[in-house]
């Protein structure tokens, strides 16, 4: 790969990583965004409709002037106050959940009581409203009546000047106007009836008219918090009762079924006799009931999905506005068209027909409730025996009501949604109104107003945020590197320039720590990057080559205390560091480097940022392009992270912990971001990992994963708190990790045994337990997809799971083991959630025992061995392997287990032949063996296609099932007996290898002569040494052109000190040059090396400028210094030139720049230098002055002189030199007292290795003894069972066809096999119901991004970078 890698110019093809390509927005997914959209307005208006239709209905068939009996009226009034109660008794079910297994906070009581109080008086207005007065009244009248809930709303907007424009105070005004209007021409309206003599109307009318209006203003003051909250008055008192609202729900609904309860017994003067019901009145009445309590919930659910999925105007605001003429456009259908099917009805006018409906309640033979409905619309002016114009009037009260509703809540038109957003900030109240389901929706929804008058609000931004992506490296393999630098080269690309603003509002940066990043070659003592940073800087100017067709612009080499760092310039702007560990400086492995860039990242920055007096900044001259976090490098605070930060708290600080493998796209890190940017209580989010690789062992992990995402960890999200957030893509938040007992604690070195298996062993799981346990909720969204490579061989499969295992388990028991402290902690952990893991642990703790009769029962069925015999022969392997663990070396167990694992692979196939055979014996599958294979192939089956990106992953579930003895029975003795290896047993390399310096070589030969063995080696540095003493030695004038190329230094107008600086100019001897290399900076640890040569020269006085740096830099450098050859050089400035000026109107002065800027530095270096040539400081500097003339004089001939300032920048950046650089003194001292205090390398002596073998050797015994009596003791159960004998003790279970009908015969099942199918069936079937749940929030999530998903297309101007 290095050879591939060098630049020549014969050899310019390159290699495109998959995902390198421009992202661009799914057409097919904008289509189904939209038919999504469309589906929830749909069933919004479809469940407003039934919901608010079968209120009327029940209202009619209880009235007094209904044909039905009294008892009957009586049972339809029981249903009115059934619909009234129910959603009361689900506001106290939740609330009552949450106060029980969530969080509970004792509540104020004078608050609690004001709230309490006007619950009980909203309970009481809408009780008289649909019990008492709505009876009284026709169904029109009671369809227009309830839009004059909405009037104290209004008022209230006119009152707090709640507008964001003065002119819209004329809409509530108006509200106000109409409603009262309405109300007038409803008394109008009946007092026509009353004078015009129609049927059924009565002098006391009048009185309900009144009793409406105060039972109306009753109503509405079920939404003052609405306006208030906007008004932000009684701000404390809203604010203290958020904290305890559950409690008050709890108290509130419990009163509010109170006061209903007593409204109708007070009203009704309570039944004395028993009623009767006919059987045809029941089921009207139930199926009303359900329908209108079930479409009320459902209606206001799709109304939060539509607003979570930012289409409120077309499926929330449009259906629920339209909701009331939509009812009455579908009632007066009905009655046009099915009138004329009554019995005996006269149809010839609508008089002679209302009139002939009276004597129809024994004769009719057509449904009651069209006949009820129909002599209720003959109630209105239209049966006046004088005119029907009166009937205008009501037409003018129902417009009026609608009106006044639709202008008081004018702002839902315009309500502004974030991309995801909770229910409490798009409602007020969680409590939705069931009689009145369409205004309670909108008078509900928040007002989100300025907060002052004339003054924009600041609450709906979203507030900008900082992300760190770390990644650790421990040996990746080229192909491994190229996909996280590709991912990272992708998200650069996606948030384009730092400077500007960005539609997801955050900036990154990438930082890449090395473990075990040097080597030193024996010979010299000298110490060098090792091949993986060799292939690293490879990729990355390969990366950078597929984005850009162009070089890295800016790179910076800086000596560390612990080993070195790499600096570059993405693309766009955005930073990436290479951090390289030596590990003979600072201790290697995952957890120290999370440890090194927590405290780096969130400690020393945090620390900078906040006291930024005391960062020394150095007089090293600045490059303008680089923007960097390093305000002590780079002297650009306006393009600064650092400067940015300020601004930003450490809850909106984000470290995004990455492997060295890990692909992923932009889209599942905002998705990532978005959880914890909405929820302050989550301290971690994950995405779905998916395996990557080739072979069986990948097939296992592929279905193993995806089960394990679908079902266990969204399970874990939904009934509490997800226990593991993978690190190799999980994001953090900064205040979470900072938090008491969590980042202090996660550096605690490990001394005892069992400290090995949880600290070590498991790391990112460790992380989890330390958030739970401290009160954070960790998150899964199954919508961020990340990629990463999977163990492909048996080996490297057992010794990841070697450490996973006991890892898992440790700390789950010890978070079951503080059990008590998490669930008052942690609010998202109840008790019934310990319960559940306390289940799922002893589950897998039993699966050997479970496995092994699962092949005792395979014996039973291929070779129809008995039971209590097929229990021995199951168990006989286990044992033989456990031993063989105890007996035998590590390589040797695992290849007896892969040998194991095919037999037992075998022997599964034919036992799932032989159950599907044995099925077709029966004639049926209905036993308890055929009911849980067939449920849970039918299962996985729905939960694949609910998944369908992912419903590949089904194929490989034979692959999962003929494996499960591996994975659940093997796998589970290797991990135990090998407990006490501690080792990490993947990507090891063998650490007597000797390590060889290959950078530069140009001869290595050993040569044998007689008895002599020599080595001989030439080296670039040697070779150009002798070839500059020569030239020196045939003419001692001539100044030989130094080969190796110091420090770039930027032209005078970037250099901070504008005196001229001579020396920088001088080339330096090859003497003085090799003092200076020699030389060491007595600041840094080289005590590590005892080879390496000291310097005595007595020239100690040098100027600061001729930095003296490591072994290791020059090679680095020169790599990176290949981009100011010749041939590349001309390639660059062509491809940075287009990128500049990449914009539609700017294509015809890009092109004619490019051509004559190419022809400039032809002219210039053509017969100056050869094509693989590094130019010199003098070349640079003169082809610099002669570009920015070609350019200056082009640009003014085009008349776009206002682009010289950006052509110049990029020669600038063109022409720029990689740079060797120094940390700040105060930086250098942070990393040496971090190295001190917790990463300096552990040295243990012998005595103490010795030590913890032994207790790591004990633990191992203990954990195993452990399993194998629990194991044992249900084993043997189970066969003491089989021996006494079903007939004995055993359950029957009546044996069925598979059409229904009992076969006589019946089934003997053990009672313990019963019990753990059955709880595995219960467990089972919970997660499958928490997948459900889990997947309609992921698909509104989704749809809610893919709505404010970046624009790709790119913009036609973009304002000059000054």
């Amino acid at each position: 790969k290095a050879d591939i890698m060098d630049n020549d110019t014969w050899d310019p093809f390159q290699l495109n990583p998959i995902g390198a390509e421009k992202e661009e927005k799914r057409r097919c997914f904008e289509l189904f965004q939209h038919l999504v959209a469309a589906f929830v307005g749909i069933m919004v208006l479809s469940s407003a409709v039934i919901s608010k239709g079968s209120l009327l209905v029940l209202s009619t068939l209880s009235s007094p002037t209904s044909t039905r009996t009294s008892k009957e009226r009586q049972y339809y009034m029981l249903m009115l106050v059934g619909c009234l109660v129910m959603p009361n008794l689900l506001v106290f079910l939740k609330s009552l959940w949450k106060c029980a297994f969530k969080n509970f906070v004792p509540p104020n009581m004078r608050t609690m009581g004001i709230v309490c109080g006007i619950e009980c008086l909203v309970s009481l207005g809408t009780s008289i409203l649909v019990l008492v007065v709505m009876p009284q009244f026709d169904v029109l009248t009671n369809l227009f009546i309830s839009g004059g809930v909405c009037m104290l709303s209004s008022v209230l907007q006119i009152v707090f000047r709640l507008q964001r424009e003065n002119w819209k105070i004329i809409f509530p005004i108006c509200s106000l106007m109409l409603v009262l209007t309405g109300y007038f021409l409803l008394g109008a309206d009946y007092y026509v009836r009353v004078t015009s003599y129609v049927s059924g109307q009565e002098n006391d009318c009048y009185w309900y008219i009144g009793i409406a209006v105060f039972a109306s203003f009753l109503v509405s003051l079920n939404w003052w918090e609405n306006p208030v909250q906007a008004s932000n008055n009684m701000h404390e008192m809203l604010a203290e009762l958020d904290t305890f609202r559950d409690f008050v729900f709890v108290i509130s609904s419990l009163l509010r079924i109170v006061v209903i309860a007593a409204v109708y017994l007070i009203y009704h003067v309570l039944i004395q006799e028993n009623i009767v019901w006919h059987k045809e009145t029941l089921d009207i009445g139930l199926t009303v009931l359900f329908l209108q309590a079930f479409f009320s919930a459902a209606c206001h659910w799709f109304g939060v999905v539509a607003c979570k999925i930012h289409s409120v105007r077309m499926s929330f605001a449009f259906p629920v506005c339209f909701t009331g003429p939509a009812v009455l456009i579908l009632g007066m259908i009905l009655f046009l068209t099915q009138s004329q099917y009554l019995a005996e009805a006269d149809t010839t006018s609508i008089i002679d027909f209302c009139s002939s409906l009276v004597d129809l309640s024994t004769k009719n033979t057509s449904t009651v409730v069209m006949l009820e409905l129909t002599k209720s619309i003959c109630r209105t002016s239209l049966s006046s025996h004088y005119w029907t114009w009166p009937f205008s009037l009501l037409a003018l009260e129902g417009i009026c009501m609608w009106l006044g509703l639709i202008t008081c809540t004018y702002y839902v038109w315009n309500f502004k949604v974030q991309r995801i957003e909770r229910t409490t900030e798009l409602f007020v109240r969680r409590l939705y109104e069931s009689a009145f389901i369409d205004l309670s929706l909108l008078l509900n929804t928040k007002m989100k107003v300025v907060q002052t008058r004339n003054q924009e609000s600041v609450v709906d931004d979203v507030e900008n945020c900082v992300i760190y992506l770390c990644a650790t490296m421990w040996h990746e393999t080229y192909d491994e590197m190229l996909k996280i630098l590709t991912s990272m080269f992708r998200l650069d690309r996606y948030r384009g320039d730092p400077k500007e603003e960005h539609k997801d509002v955050f900036d990154f940066e990438c930082h890449i720590f090395v473990d075990d990043a040097f080597m030193i070659d024996k010979e010299t003592g000298k110490k060098f990057i090792n091949e993986y940073v060799t292939d690293l800087i490879h990729v990355v100017i390969e990366v950078y080559r597929v984005f850009t067709n162009k070089e890295p612009d800016d790179v910076s080499i800086i000596e560390t205390p612990y080993g070195g760092r790499l600096m570059f310039v993405m693309p766009e702007g955005n930073m990436l560091y290479f951090h390289l560990k030596d590990k003979q400086l600072i201790r290697n492995k995952k957890r120290w480097s999370q440890i090194m860039y927590l405290y780096y990242l969130l400690g020393w920055k945090g620390y900078i940022v906040k006291n930024p007096q005391k960062i020394t900044r150095q007089n090293n001259p600045c490059r303008a392009s680089l923007i960097s976090l390093d305000g002590e490098s780079f002297l650009l605070p306006q393009h600064d992270n650092d400067s940015k930060r300020k601004h930003i708290s450490d809850d909106n600080t984000y470290i995004m912990a990455l492997d060295g493998d890990t692909d992923f796209h932009p889209a599942a890190l905002i998705l990532l971001v978005d959880r914890l940017r909405k929820y302050s209580n989550v301290g971690a989010a994950c995405g779905r990992i998916h395996p990557t690789g080739m072979g069986p062992m990948v097939w296992y992990q592929k279905f193993e994963y995806a089960v394990g995402h679908w079902l266990q960890k969204t399970a874990e999200h939904v009934f509490g708190s997800v226990l593991c957030s993978p690190g190799c893509f999980s994001l953090f938040r900064g205040s979470a990790l900072m938090d008491d007992n969590v980042l202090k604690r996660y550096t605690t070195t490990a001394t005892r045994a069992s400290e090995y298996v949880q600290y070590d062993q498991g790391e990112d799981r460790w992380l989890c337990t330390l958030l739970l346990q401290q009160g954070w909720r960790v998150e899964y969204n199954a919508a961020s997809d990340a990629y990463t490579n999977s163990p492909q061989e048996f080996k490297e499969f057992y010794n990841q799971r070697r450490r996973w295992g006991p890892s898992t388990l440790a700390n789950t028991l010890d978070l079951l083991h503080s059990g008590n402290e998490t669930v008052k902690r942690n609010s998202s952990i109840s008790r019934l959630y310990i319960f559940y893991q306390i289940f799922t642990v002893s589950s897998s703790i039993l699966g050997p025992a479970s496995v092994s009769l699962m092949i005792a029962g395979a014996f039973q069925f291929v070779f129809k061995i008995e039971g209590t015999l097929s229990i021995i022969i199951s168990v006989i392997p286990p044992i033989f392997y456990l031993l063989i663990c105890f007996l035998a070396k590590p390589n040797a167990q695992i290849t007896i287990a892969a040998i194991m694992s095919v037999l037992y692979a075998f022997l599964m196939l034919a036992s799932f032949f032989a159950i599907i055979g044995d099925m077709a014996m029966q004639g049926t599958f209905i036993t308890p063996t055929g009911l849980f294979l067939i449920s849970m192939a039918a299962m996985y089956l729905v939960t694949a296609i609910l998944h369908p990106q992912e419903f590949s992953m089904i194929i490989y579930g034979l692959m999962y099932f003929i494996c499960i003895p591996s994975g659940y029975l093997l796998l589970t003795i290797y991990s135990l007996v090998n407990m006490h290896i501690v080792t990490w047993g993947t990507r090891e390399t063998n650490k007597e290898k000797e390590q060889k310096k290959t950078q530069n070589v140009l001869c290595d030969r050993n040569c044998k002569l007689c008895c002599w063995d020599m080595k001989l080696q030439v080296t670039q540095e040697t070779d150009n040494l002798m070839l500059q003493q020569l030239q020196q030695a045939v003419n001692p004038n001539t100044q030989v052109t130094q080969q190796v190329v110091h420090e770039q230094k930027p032209n005078t107008k970037e250099v901070k000190n504008n005196a001229p600086n001579e020396e920088n100019n001088e080339e330096i001897s090859p003497e003085l040059l090799d003092r200076k290399r020699a030389k060491k900076d007595l600041e840094y640890d080289t005590s590590a090396y005892s080879s390496i040569e000291d310097d005595n020269d007595d020239n100690h006085d040098d100027d600061d400028d001729n930095m003296l740096y490591d072994d290791w830099v020059q090679p680095v450098k020169e790599e990176f210094l290949k981009k100011l050859t010749y041939a590349n050089m001309k390639r660059n400035l062509q491809e940075q030139i287009r990128y500049t000026l990449r914009n539609k109107n700017q294509e015809d002065v890009c092109e004619e720049l490019v051509m004559m800027l190419t022809d400039t530095v032809n002219g210039e270096l053509k017969d100056k230098v050869g094509p693989e040539d590094v130019l010199s400081d003098s070349q640079l500097e003169e082809l610099q002055y002669a570009l920015n003339e070609a350019a200056r004089r082009i640009l003014k001939t085009n008349r776009m002189e206002r682009l010289e300032r950006r052509v110049k920048r990029a020669i600038e950046k063109t022409l720029i030199a990689p740079q060797v650089e120094k940390l700040t003194e105060d930086e250098h001292d942070f990393w040496k007292k971090l190295l001190e205090r917790y990463l300096a390398p552990i040295v243990d002596d012998k005595a103490h290795k010795e030590e913890v073998t032994r207790e790591l050797k004990s633990l191992r015994n203990k954990a195993v003894f452990l399993y194998f009596i629990i194991n044992v003791l249900w084993i043997v159960a189970t066969f003491f069972l089989q021996a006494i004998g079903n007939d004995v003790i055993s359950i029957k279970i009546q044996k069925v066809w598979p059409n229904g009908t009992s076969s006589g015969e019946y089934l003997k099942v053990e009672p313990l096999s019963l019990m753990f199918l059955l709880s595995f069936a219960v467990l089972l079937v919970v997660q499958f119901l928490a997948m459900l749940y889990h997947r309609v929030y992921t698909l509104i999530h989704v749809v809610s991004y893919r709505s404010t998903e970046k624009d790709y297309i790119p913009k036609d101007e973009v304002s000059d970078i000054c």
